[in-house]
């Protein structure tokens, strides 16, 4: 069975969703028949290339109320992100693009050994929301995807060009048709859409009818 996820690297709720669904299929009596695919989803395509101002600047601006507004703001999805066992500090992470870091994701895919993509949407999440870290700088980007055993000429080939862009933007695509306008987005055995981090109950269930549905009697 295969589920199919849309996300950006640069949203909490997706990491929140991640840890959810992980607690869901630790739990699911099939889960070694069970592959993930994670798909592009970018929130702000407008975001800079190079960002220097952090997510609760950005937020102060966007939605008024000044830095101190944007830190009550992230205060709040933090709260619920300790409820599934992750530490958040969106104090240091730049409104910045995740372009590149998407394109690295389908290179991980493309090319990499069993499971690197998934092992590299972990590490672009702790690396931006744990670590604080600048995931549009393609060093930091080279390294993610070393660590993940990807070739680290074919990762300077596709962050030095535009290699997979259309990869990035034909998920963006694919995620309007289904009719979603935000993430994280998931799509269970091609037939059940789960939009947004929902309760690890939901996902629970999902499992086990799409499972039910598909296996002999």
């Amino acid at each position: 069975m295969r589920i199919d996820i849309w996300a950006d690297v640069v949203c909490p709720w997706c990491y929140i969703g991640k840890r959810r669904l992980e607690s869901a299929l630790a739990s699911f009596e099939h889960r070694d028949e069970v592959e993930v695919v994670w798909h592009s989803f970018e929130l702000d395509p407008d975001a800079p290339r190079h960002g220097t101002e952090t997510v609760p600047q950005m937020l102060g601006r966007r939605y008024g109320g000044g830095e101190e507004a944007g830190l009550r703001m992230i205060a709040q999805v933090d709260e619920i992100a300790r409820g599934e066992g992750l530490v958040l500090d969106q104090t240091r992470a730049l409104h910045t693009s995740s372009r590149d870091a998407h394109r690295l994701l389908h290179l991980a895919r493309a090319e990499g050994a069993p499971g690197a993509q998934g092992d590299l949407e972990e590490r672009l999440l702790s690396a931006y929301f744990v670590e604080g870290r600048d995931i549009a700088d393609h060093a930091v980007l080279a390294e993610l995807g070393a660590a993940v055993g990807i070739d680290a000429q074919r990762v300077a080939e596709v962050l030095e060009g535009d290699e997979l862009a259309a990869a990035v933007a034909a998920d963006v695509a694919q995620a309007r048709a289904y009719g979603a306008t935000g993430v994280p987005f998931f799509v269970v055995d091609s037939r059940y859409g789960i939009s947004g981090a929902q309760p690890t109950e939901l996902f629970t269930d999902v499992l086990a009818r799409a499972w039910g549905e598909r296996a002999p009697a």
